[in-house]
């Protein structure tokens, strides 16, 4: 009962001691709240209830129970670090017992080992107790067992063996009545989800899982160490990191197990490094290590120290000393048969190499690289890493492009199992290495269009497929439906000056609802398997010119295309430029204010110094005609319309050649529907909508309560123009609930993700819209790359502030070139220059910039 309905069995336990039991009963009672106090309470209290309840035993004078007490007792202090003791437990409780009983001692000690990471040993001992289970016909140890067995081997990469033992568990569990082991179960499947490549699939059993320990009201430390892995691996460090500090403070209120802190405390420091956060990883691994040796768990202290290792890197540390500890950190987990030992292989051999060891590099790189044969995706990555780096050492060029575009394919088949973009997006960090490294190599010993080649490989890739939507999944609808009403009653209670605790907590529970059951879901497409080709850009350009910004080492390198070739020029340092657009950002917010016209100095200057560091010597050879600008993820905040030598040209942003290529070759839909749609709230009250209907004959127009998202959604599937007059909100911590608002609360990124087909072109006539999160290797998250995959070839939005009345006079010039038979970009071009020249008008016309190609 203490796992099946935890906190019941405690008030029944405490019962039975109320009412002075024999020895018997009452070293069962005082067992059951050692377990309860041992899992979910103080680590202290249980120690003392299981030892009272092993002398009430031998005061009974049974052996068998003494051996069950003896058992538990051997769990408790193994997970209190005191390892030695435990294992002695173990030792009388196998003496003491026999049979049936017996078998339950080596099922436990088995699970201790496993938290001790001796998994030989874990296998051995539940292989001894596994059929005498099954001869007892005792259902519920039996599936503890197998479960624990398939555990075991998941940690020592045995998926397969897991899989068979975790389905066996299964079918046992659903003849019991054991809640919290059937929520066990789940949380195990969840695990080998994940060892088996499966993100989505993981995500939602241990979601699942958590719904059911909820429902038992029990704590859920182990969960949240597995959870921590998957979102590390799904590229949520800053999320997994914060799971783990909240784990640990409960824990450390809770006076609980020893051996979870440090366990917690490795996935904190894991995720700190990933998060780039070295300090803190260095903090967290340090401690883990000093527990895990003091709790005599070698396994495990040899993968602290290989994160602790990996963080003196990050910061970095390099020296012969580090190398010497990160071989023996490689020696021991292979020797554990852990399936981390090739990425402590990698390891060494990136300090080695830093070192200019060049022969011991090789060595090490080469044990590394093993991996890349089998393994889930992530392993087999590390090992193209290895033999990437392998091939770079021996001096093999051909070597070390062949690994990179080997292991950036394991990584795109991995990507296709992830349904949502944001997964799509941030999975991309795992190949960032071997992309630079291919383009390293290529402006090395290559020519400019081989590193356009390279530069292609690896950008703005998950704008290349559709994000995989359910059909109709009815809970991700409820919840926008539900998600809107309360925002826009928080909005209304914001405006009102009404406190708005409780509905900005229920806001936030909505968004992670959201959020989860788009990261269910499983991808279902392939991509396009489009690979990028130099010829058929430069032959699509004509008398465009195309220019892509790569950054290798720290410097902008500039490809500019068209004219039947590829020409490479040199600009500046790309942290200073990233400064110079935080400066000219700054500028666009202050000119959005009338008064504000000392600005303007400043940030046309700012605009001369970034064409210098974006631009090179590329600016004087740009040619007449149009041009498309391809940045980097990390500069997409600059209002290229700001330089100097962009200023009057056709002008156009893509988030890559691939993109551009794919937007000017889509057709528009057939029927030509227009859609204009003005939202709550505006100053002008989105004056240009009225005006602007009239030159596209009779165009649906969405306001005041025919503006709510449904409709909005419903008419914008499959336009052929849409304009948007509404407050638009950019989402820095959460860019996918970045979002625009209409009569019925905000419409945000995941809603725009169900069109069908979004509009052929879409005008957003809103702050921020074009303000995108920078996730992944270069990869961008917002409302406008949210719309590129799905039917989108132009969008005309403002990546800053805007002033109201300033945007209507611009929307107008715009329209009236769009309906005159003009691209977006051309449009826009002129309507800037109509504009009045005063500084207020000129700070709205750079704000706003078009994407695409119509």
């Amino acid at each position: 009962m203490v796992f099946a309905a935890p906190n019941d069995a405690l008030a029944r336990a405490e019962g039975v001691l109320r009412t002075d039991p024999p020895p018997l009963h009452a070293s069962v009672a005082h067992q059951v709240i050692g377990i309860w106090q041992r899992d979910w309470g103080d680590m202290r209290l249980a120690l003392d209830h299981l030892r009272r309840a092993r002398d009430l035993a031998a005061r009974a004078d049974s052996a068998e129970r003494e051996a069950d007490v003896l058992a538990t007792l051997g769990v408790a202090l193994v997970h209190a670090g005191r390892t030695r003791q435990g294992l002695a437990a173990f030792e009388r409780g196998v003496g003491r017992g026999s049979g049936h009983t017996r078998a339950r001692v080596l099922f436990r000690r088995a699970y201790a080992w496993w938290v001790l990471g001796h998994h030989r040993e874990a296998l051995e001992d539940v292989r001894r107790a596994v059929p005498v289970l099954r001869q007892a016909d005792d259902v519920i140890w039996t599936a503890r067992a197998l479960t624990l067995r398939a555990t075991v081997h998941l940690a020592l990469g045995a998926v397969d063996r897991a899989d068979a033992d975790f389905t066996a568990a299964e079918a046992l569990w659903d003849t019991t009545g054991q809640e919290h082991d059937k929520a066990d179960a789940v949380e195990s499947r969840g695990l080998a989800a994940f060892r088996s490549g499966d993100v989505p699939a993981s995500l939602r059993l241990l979601d699942e899982a958590e719904e059911r320990y909820a429902k038992l009201g029990t704590p859920t430390f182990m969960l949240d160490i597995r959870r921590c892995e998957v979102l590390m691996a799904a590229g949520l460090a800053p999320e997994a990191l914060a799971l783990a500090d909240g784990a640990i403070a409960v824990l450390d209120g809770l006076g609980g197990q020893s051996t979870r802190k440090a366990e917690l405390l490795l996935a904190a420091a894991k995720a700190a490094r990933l998060a780039g956060d070295p300090a803190t990883a260095t903090a967290r691994a340090a401690v883990a290590v000093r527990l895990f040796a003091g709790q005599r768990r070698t396994w495990w202290e040899a993968h602290a120290r290989l994160v602790l290792i990996e963080s003196r890197v990050a910061a970095g540390r390099g020296s012969g000393r580090l190398v010497a500890e990160a071989v023996r950190v490689a020696e021991r987990l292979s020797s554990f048969g852990a399936p981390a030992a090739p990425e402590a292989w990698l390891l060494a051999g990136r300090i080695a190499l830093g070192l200019d060891w060049t022969e011991d590099a090789e060595r090490y790189l080469a044990v590394a690289a093993r991996s890349r044969r089998s393994g889930t995706p992530l392993a087999r990555l590390t090992g193209w890493a290895a033999q990437a780096l392998w091939a770079r050492a021996t001096g093999s060029e051909r070597g070390v492009l062949e690994a990179c575009r080997r292991g950036l394919d394991v990584l795109d088949d991995h990507r296709t199992t992830l349904g949502a973009s944001e997964l799509r997006a941030r999975a991309t960090a795992q190949g960032a290495e071997l992309a630079a490294l291919a383009q390293e190599v290529s402006l090395e010993r290559g020519g400019p269009r081989r590193l356009l080649v390279w530069s292609e490989r690896w950008r703005a890739t998950v704008l290349s497929a559709p994000p995989t939507r359910p059909p109709a999944d009815p809970a991700l609808l409820s919840g926008l439906t539900a998600y809107r009403e309360i925002a826009a009653r928080a909005e209304e209670a914001r405006r009102d000056g009404r406190p708005v605790p409780t509905l900005e907590r229920e806001e936030r529970r909505l968004e992670r609802s959201i959020r989860s059951r788009t990261l269910h879901i499983r991808g279902e497409s392939p991509g396009d398997g489009d690979r990028f080709d130099v010829g058929r850009l430069l032959e699509r350009l004509g008398e465009t010119r195309l220019v892509e910004l790569a950054v290798l080492d720290g410097r902008v390198q500039v490809l500019l295309c068209g004219g039947g070739r590829v020409r490479r020029f040199v600009g500046g340092p790309v942290a200073e430029a990233e400064r110079e657009a935080e400066h000219v950002q700054f500028g666009l917010r202050r000119l959005a204010h009338p008064g504000a016209e000392r600005m303007v100095p400043v940030v046309e200057a700012a605009g001369r110094t970034l064409e210098r560091l974006l631009l090179g010597g590329a600016a004087a050879h740009l040619g007449a005609g149009p041009v498309v600008v391809v940045p980097p993820a990390r500069l997409h905040q600059v209002p290229w319309a700001l330089l100097p030598s962009l200023r009057d040209r056709v002008l156009s942003v893509s988030p890559s050649a691939g993109s551009w290529l794919r937007a000017r070759e889509t057709e528009p839909p057939p029927g030509g529907r227009h859609v204009l749609v003005r939202g709550p709230g505006l100053a002008t009250g989105g004056a240009e909508v009225p005006e602007v209907a009239g030159r596209y004959g009779r165009p649906t127009v969405l306001e005041h309560a025919d503006a709510r998202a449904p409709r909005v959604l419903a008419e914008l599937d499959g336009a052929a123009l849409a304009h948007i007059a509404a407050h638009g909100t950019f989402r820095a911590d959460s860019p996918m609930f970045s979002s625009l608002r209409m009569a019925d609360g905000p419409l945000i990124v995941h809603d725009f993700e169900r069109l069908a087909r979004s509009p052929y072109r879409i005008i957003l006539s809103s702050c921020d819209t074009a303000r995108l999160a920078s996730v992944g290797a270069d990869e961008l998250l917002g409302l406008v790359t949210a719309l590129l995959p799905l039917g989108t070839a132009g969008v005309v939005a403002s990546s800053a502030p805007v002033n109201d009345e300033a945007v209507v006079a611009l929307m107008l010039a715009l329209h009236k070139g769009v309906s005159a038979g003009l691209s977006l970009a051309e449009a826009l071009r002129d309507a800037r220059a109509a504009l009045p020249g005063d500084a207020l008008h000129q700070a709205t016309g750079w704000a706003f910039t078009a994407f695409g190609a119509a």
